[in-house]
């Protein structure tokens, strides 16, 4: 239950953190750039006054743009006035739209307000000095109403000159009855090129100071959203294991509570200040999520994870025992010396490189922000993430010496160590399956996956009823009630995984066992499953020799062969990002794509295209591009499946589930992880009735 609960909060978090994906496609032409025009209410202005600032567009027919009066959360991209501040005068209350209209948009299940024909907001701002200097940022986006196609959003800059005449308080008061009548002038773009595709280049490759001007309430929100995600994520597989390793570091039979403490909550501050400090490197920086990425799925940090694990196990189970230098425990002893604090942060750096496997959707979500060009919004997510992360081992190092000082004689924490090292070791072949399915190794397929938890199952029920010992335990006069409970546990969980081994489908531990295809024998399964007719033979389907979907289903692996596949059969694309060690997408495939009212869908209605964003086989060199998004070369699949889902739709976690037309448009979603089979379906229908209906009026 407790991983269904992080899903969900890592979804809700992923959702709140990327404010910036909309049902957004690039439409294939170019609408005309936006021009504001900027007029003030008073001709004259003495220094200590107040004057209204009027900012205007004028929206072409059949488009219309977001205003900023409504819940920023709930989705669309609201229009952000953000004046650069300056002593040379000051804001006055909030910038206000004007003619703004509010409607319920049933693709945000809410509310929101819109312009149509011209945008109108106003600025009350307050004149300190005889040359105010103000500045001001627009970050807007405009939709088509006929196609529900959207620009990419617009970021522009303007200086306000020459609206109106500054006067001393002093100087004579009769020009102050001057005429009052709005001066319309042409403003002066601040040196940035506006132009659609340029924005969006510009959009995900600068640092923006606008947070500073975002609502409260929204980042209140957001910073609870991430703490809670943080707090959640010490329950997954990858987290967990790593509390009773924050125990042996800091059991010291020496050491007394006050001492604890502190050196527990130096622990957890280092932990929030790695992730503030990760958030910062990718602002100034640009490292994106396509660095996440490779950090959680390139072979060099898995392996390392599984190294990790194993030399954790094998101390647990009583191999030896993990000391730092002896000189460094010296340090670390006094509390007051520079290398206890170094220790304490090489602790934290590495349950943060550890855990990152599982806190990598979250973080990359996070972290796109700060390349996207917002600064201090992924700065204060990351050490509300941090936090929540690291108050869990906080409060669990205060207490060490309760575990240190028991007598070895009882040999209970002992048993405890042995049993976190059968899950040490279970969890450490998580790591090496993730680098197996991701490189196509083929040494560690479902089934030998299995048997090896399988196996550790037993053995660990046989430990627990005393058949099995290790050097440090002592002998079991008898069994105690939970202990046999948790044998018992242990053999049906060995009992479970069994039918795995011929093809059964194990839902319960769906995205921690490699996936179906990589099952040499499933029991019953048809040699000839029945797929839907394609005009391209199977044999042509680029990366079919190595990438497979799921249930018997037939389709593609390339973005640019589906949307041709799409023309000749006149069917939509459904896209699915996913990836080989994601976790939501395999349980998505097995929880609702094998539901038969989903799988008769995208058997029969959808061209489908799954693009593996962890796909690290490298592509022939003609295929090669250098993204726009950020300046890379991008030679995997992988890469450039990524650097599609991040430019298009503005996401980078999977799974995402798109549908659109040969043209590239918008039909239906985006969707995320949710197993909720009727809302899937819904998804895919109204995918599929929009290509009717575009059938239809074509005819």
């Amino acid at each position: 239950m407790t991983r269904y609960f992080f899903l969900l909060v890592a979804t809700l978090f992923v959702f709140h953190s990327n404010q910036a994906q909309l049902h957004s496609n690039q439409p294939s032409v170019l609408k005309e750039t936006p021009k504001w025009t900027i007029t003030a209410d008073k001709k004259v202005v003495k220094v200590g006054e107040e004057l209204t600032l009027t900012l205007t567009s004028i929206i072409e027919k059949d488009w219309y743009m977001y205003s900023n009066d409504f819940d920023p959360n709930l989705g669309p991209i609201t229009a952000e006035i953000n004046f650069k501040n300056d002593a040379s005068y000051k804001l006055v209350g909030k910038t206000t739209p004007v003619g703004s209209k509010k409607h319920f948009e049933e693709v945000w299940n809410g509310t929101v307000s819109v312009f149509t024909g011209k945008a109108i907001f106003k600025q009350k701002v307050k004149i300190l000095s005889v040359k105010p200097k103000i500045k001001v940022s627009l970050y807007f986006q405009e939709c088509s109403e006929i196609t529900g196609v959207c620009m990419p959003p617009f970021d522009q800059e303007y200086e306000v000159k020459d609206e109106f005449t500054v006067i001393k308080a002093d100087q004579a008061t009769d020009v102050q009855n001057a005429q009052s009548d709005s001066i319309i002038t042409d403003v002066i773009a601040a040196g940035i090129d506006s132009s659609p595709i340029n924005v969006a280049t510009d959009y995900a490759g600068k640092i923006s100071a606008s947070d500073t001007t975002q609502p409260k309430e929204s980042i209140l929100t957001f910073l609870f959203l991430a703490f809670l995600a943080g707090l959640v994520a010490v329950a997954t597989p990858c987290v967990f294991p790593m509390l009773p390793m924050t125990a042996g570091f800091f059991s010291k039979k020496s050491e007394t509570k006050s001492q604890a403490a502190v050196r527990a909550t130096t622990f957890g501050l280092s932990i929030i200040g790695i992730y503030a400090s990760l958030g910062l490197v990718f602002a100034f920086f640009g490292l994106g999520p396509d660095f996440g990425n490779w950090l959680s799925t390139h072979w060099l940090p898995n392996i390392l994870f599984f190294i990790i694990f194993m030399v954790f196990a094998a101390s647990f189970l009583g191999l030896f025992e993990i000391t730092l230098p002896h000189q460094l425990v010296n340090k670390v002893d006094a509390k007051s010396s520079m290398g206890n604090f170094a220790g304490l942060f090489f602790m934290a750096f590495t349950l943060v490189l550890v855990s990152f496997s599982c806190t990598g959707p979250i973080v990359g979500s996070l972290l796109i922000e700060a390349v996207g060009g917002k600064f201090l919004k992924p700065l204060l997510g990351m050490a509300a993430f941090g936090f929540g992360l690291a108050l869990p081992f906080t409060l669990f190092a205060v207490f060490p010496s309760f575990l240190s000082n028991l007598p070895k004689s009882g040999g209970w924490l002992n048993s405890v160590k042995v049993v976190l090292g059968f899950i040490e070791i279970a969890f450490a072949f998580k790591f090496l399956s993730t680098a197996d399915v991701v490189y196509h190794w083929g040494i560690l397929d479902r089934e030998i996956y299995l048997s090896i938890w399988i196996v550790l199952a037993f053995l660990l029920g046989m430990y627990l009823l005393g058949k099995i010992k290790f050097s440090h335990d002592t002998d079991l006069p008898y069994i105690s009630v939970p202990r046999f409970g948790l044998a018992l546990l242990s053999f049906c969980f060995g009992v479970y995984m069994i039918p795995g081994l011929f093809g059964a489908p194990l839902k319960g531990l769906s995205g921690l066992l490699p996936p179906m295809q990589t099952q040499d024998f499933i029991l019953g399964a048809s040699t000839t499953p029945v797929t839907p007719v394609h005009t391209t033979a199977a044999t042509q389907i680029k990366h079919a020799d190595f990438l497979h979907l799921p249930h018997g289903l037939t389709g593609y692996f390339d973005y640019k062969q589906a949307l041709e596949e799409s023309r000749k059969q006149n069917k939509p694309v459904f896209i699915d990002f996913t990836g080989h060690a994601c976790v939501n997408c395999r349980k998505m495939e097995e929880y609702v794509w094998a539901k038969p009212e989903v799988l008769k869908r995208l058997q029969n209605d959808f061209i489908i295209v799954s693009l593996y964003a962890d796909e690290r086989k490298e592509l022939p060199e003609s295929e090669w591009y250098t993204s726009p998004r950020d300046g890379k070369i991008k030679k995997t699949i992988g890469e450039q499946n990524q650097d599609l889902q991040i430019s298009k739709y503005n996401f980078s976690a999977q799974p995402q589930y798109v549908v659109i037309d040969a043209d590239e448009n918008q039909l239906s979603g985006p969707a995320f992880f949710d197993t909720d089979e009727q809302k899937f379906i819904e998804f895919l229908d109204k995918g599929k009735n929009a290509i009717q209906l575009k059938n239809i009026q074509r005819k």
